[in-house]
């Protein structure tokens, strides 16, 4: 099983703005679509967004116009990037990774099938 280590987490107020980091621990990300998750407490793990390995998005609704997904292959390393948070976005963040065909948009739910984790990071939103 691979590992991911996500960070930049943190105590942000509302209508703040955070990144998170991903990366990998010992493999490369360039044959690998990302998703990025969020388990709020009390709730169960729902999807924000994935980017395949060629850099095409897709995003959950509460995600659209506020996140922004990216990844840089050079640097073997994915991204949140979180503007306008809200309370509501409080949860623990996770990144993971799927062997993917190129440039395919790997479906949320595969990577909950048969996707690689990492540990989460926790962004608390809140004044």
């Amino acid at each position: 099983q691979l590992q991911l280590v996500e960070s930049g987490g943190g105590l942000v107020q509302p209508g703040g703005s955070l990144r998170l980091s991903c990366a990998p621990a010992g493999f490369s990300l360039g044959y690998y679509a990302i998703g990025w998750f969020r388990q709020a407490p009390g709730k169960e793990r729902e999807a924000v967004s994935v980017i395949s390995n060629t850099g095409r998005t897709n995003y959950a609704d509460s995600a659209k116009g506020r996140f922004t997904i990216s990844r840089d292959n050079a640097k073997n390393m994915a991204y949140l990037q979180m503007d306008s948070r809200q309370p509501e976005d409080t949860a623990v963040y996770y990144c993971s990774a799927l062997l993917s065909p190129l440039g395919n948009l790997k479906r949320y739910s595969d990577f909950e099938k048969s996707g690689s984790w990492g540990q989460g990071t926790q962004v608390t939103v809140s004044s």
